[in-house]
């Protein structure tokens, strides 16, 4: 097999996986703009389109499902904005109904629906105050466990460095009863403390930023320490500057981290002011279950930023990885 068979063998086969990839979000965003009484007919797919029945002349427009035509008349049911019926078996000229067909459809208004249904604005800005600080003190505690993992020698580095590693093999519901008693007794339940102040320590940025620093050359900090550069500036002097791509990286799986975060915030607050997005997402998926076209609109809303992120943030991230190989 020559390089261009290969080569186009490859492309095709990523090309292949990232159409199923982005084929539900597609999906997601198409069912999101599209009236539910056109999504319960299950005939637009990925394309949001209509076709309904009105009385000519109505005013405001009246939409109707017509039961049975019978010569110059016609039964039909009257149906509400929601595609919910309201009058059963009227009876009307069949002349006066009209068939709307609109091929391309769009109903921007399910996004200002879902936000008046339920205080999205609140879910938003709380998660946003709280992924900001949150990643805040990620960085901090990071930078510094990371520059003592890698260029501070002490006794029982590596075996520390070690057992901080396992933590990452400990699941979340394992320690979710003891944190929440622990919050318990430091009076940090329902308050935004409990949600930002217990992930300031992530145990990933730390071994990622660990990697980086140790990929820096040593001659870098011999020559810092003979002209005199103390511990903190030589973190905050060189390697900080050197250092953006991973911090880029890190910061872009903190934010993600936060935002999508749904048992911690779930368990530790029970107020609706202090509910994240992803929390406030399944009390509303919970209420408004069979509105299937505003759940997606309220899903859309919740990951778009994330993925605008990330688009942003993609040439860091494979700047950093390639950089530091994630190799010891």
């Amino acid at each position: 097999m020559n390089e261009k068979l290969r080569k186009t063998i490859i492309y095709l086969a990523l090309i292949a996986c990232g159409l199923f990839m982005i084929v539900p979000f597609i999906w997601m965003i198409s069912t999101a703009l599209m009236s539910q009484a056109e999504f319960n007919k299950g005939e637009a797919i990925f394309i949001p389109k209509e076709n309904y029945n009105i009385i000519k002349n109505s005013s405001p427009e009246q939409k109707v499902i017509v039961v049975r035509t019978m010569g110059d008349s016609s039964l039909v049911h009257f149906l509400d904005a929601d595609g919910k019926i309201t009058k059963e078996y009227i009876k009307v000229e069949t002349k006066s109904i009209k068939n709307i067909n609109k091929r391309i459809s769009i109903h921007w208004d399910n996004f200002i629906k879902v936000f008046k249904k339920v205080p999205f604005a609140r879910y938003f800005a709380n998660t946003l105050y709280v992924s900001f600080l949150s990643l805040l003190g990620v960085l901090v505690t990071s930078a510094f466990a990371a520059y003592a993992f890698s260029r501070m020698v002490f006794r029982g580095r590596d075996m520390i460095f070690l057992l901080f590693i396992s933590m990452v093999m400990v699941p979340e519901p394992i320690y979710i009863i003891t944190s929440y008693l622990l919050l318990d007794k430091l009076a940090w339940l329902d308050t935004y403390r409990g949600l930002i102040i217990p992930w300031w320590v992530n145990v990933f940025t730390v071994f990622l930023f660990r990697q980086h620093f140790k990929s820096l050359p040593k001659e870098l900090f011999d020559a810092a320490s003979i002209d005199g550069c103390s511990t903190f500036s030589m973190l905050t002097k060189i390697i900080l500057p050197l250092s953006k791509p991973v911090i880029a990286t890190a910061s872009v799986f903190s934010i993600i981290g936060s935002w999508n975060s749904f048992m911690w915030p779930l368990v530790m607050t029970t107020k609706e002011e202090l509910r994240l997005l992803q929390v406030g997402l399944s009390y509303f998926n919970a209420e408004a279950s069979a509105q299937t076209t505003l759940l997606m609109a309220a899903s859309t809303f919740s990951i778009v930023p994330i993925l605008i992120l990330f688009f942003l943030a993609q040439k860091q991230i494979i700047e950093s990885t390639a950089k530091t190989g994630l190799k010891d």
